[in-house]
């Protein structure tokens, strides 16, 4: 089928485009959030191919993967069709509520016209999506194969603004862990992170890295710390068990279920996680057993292949539930509006 999809988040899509569809990347002059289209440096399939906005109305497409609220707007305006109502729809919720969790509503709650689907068990536990019908495709990621060395007496992280999102990614508790081993922050907005802390010695900031010298950098570092404390699921921590790091994990959000026991530590008390980064880097042998248990389990539970088999059921499921709703909606709009568009028929 021809899926209508933006490119949003990097990892996500590159793992979403390897199934066996014809992904459609709206891309607009100086391409920006709206129309960044398909990336020039990346080994993407062919079959995921940019789509200039204006061909979308006199193009064939049979599903609409929205992941932000303002996409719906765009799709109705350049498919001339509306998602959920006269294109199948579904609606891709990345991230954990912003404000209270447990009682924020989702901006899909109460629709009876596309499936919310959620990238984690503890996104669609704290979502009150009324009664949208929901679904939960967990992550999966091309895997980037076993790397470990461990070579560096050091612990790496993944944050991005790590200033900006201070409580949330649990920056300001950097400096505490710290104690236990030699921080090395990788992502944007890192660059004299340490300086910043108060903790230049213990802590070095070094910056957004292509992904794949990314992924050799880590796999460097003796530990994986994820320090989040609410988060739906980062990828850079399932990125840092396939690439066979140990974990030495805050047991919040969608950590809490990721990381099994086997595969490092994983708490809520900050100063056992300081012990345990303290011990996992003065224990190479240890690390490496732990890394491999963590490897493992995240081939097996984040695999690309579990991931696009999920996605496909979701989306045949998507587009079958819009073709039984159709006439209804077509009969609805005619009865409020008055005036109905010419109907195109779904492809079969």
């Amino acid at each position: 089928m021809n899926v209508l999809l933006w490119h949003l988040h990097g990892s996500w899509t590159s793992a979403f485009v390897q199934g066996p569809h014809r992904y459609l990347l709206p891309t607009v002059p100086g391409r920006g959030p709206w129309g960044s289209g398909r990336p020039s440096a990346c080994t993407w399939p062919a079959h995921a191919v940019d789509v200039q906005p204006e061909r979308l109305a006199d193009t064939d497409v049979d599903i609409v993967v929205l992941q932000r609220p303002e996409e719906i707007a765009l799709a109705d305006r350049w498919l001339r069709r509306t998602p959920g109502r006269e294109v199948a729809a579904v609606y891709v919720e990345h991230d954990v509520p912003h404000e209270a969790a447990a009682t924020s509503r989702h901006p899909m709650t109460d629709r009876d016209d596309m499936t919310l689907v959620h990238i984690s068990p503890f996104n669609a536990l704290m979502w009150d999506s009324g009664r949208t019908r929901t679904a939960v495709v967990e992550h999966g990621i091309l895997d980037p194969g076993r790397r470990y060395t461990g070579e560096l007496p050091a612990a790496a992280t993944v944050v991005n603004e790590p200033m900006r999102h201070s409580r949330t990614a649990g920056t300001d508790l950097l400096p505490g862990l710290a104690r236990g081993a030699p921080l090395d922050v990788f992502g944007r907005g890192t660059e004299g992170l340490g300086m910043r802390l108060g903790a230049a010695t213990r802590i070095q900031g070094r910056g957004d890295l292509p992904q794949s010298r990314m992924h050799d950098e880590l796999a460097r570092r003796r530990v994986y710390l994820h320090p989040m404390r609410w988060s739906s699921l980062g990828l850079a921590l399932i990125e840092a068990m396939q690439l066979g790091l140990p974990v030495v994990a805050l047991a919040t959000s969608g950590a809490a279920a990721a990381v099994p026991p086997e595969a490092g530590v994983s708490a809520t008390d900050p100063e056992r996680l300081a012990d345990a980064l303290r011990e996992l880097v003065a224990d190479p042998a240890r690390a490496r057993a732990h890394g491999a248990v963590a490897r493992a389990h995240a081939v097996r539970r984040y695999g690309l292949p579990r991931f696009l088999r999920d996605w496909d059921a979701v989306l045949h499921q998507a587009t079958a539930d819009h073709r039984r709703r159709r006439p209804r909606d077509i009969r609805r709009r005619a009865t409020h509006l008055r005036v109905v568009r010419p109907a195109v028929e779904p492809r079969r």
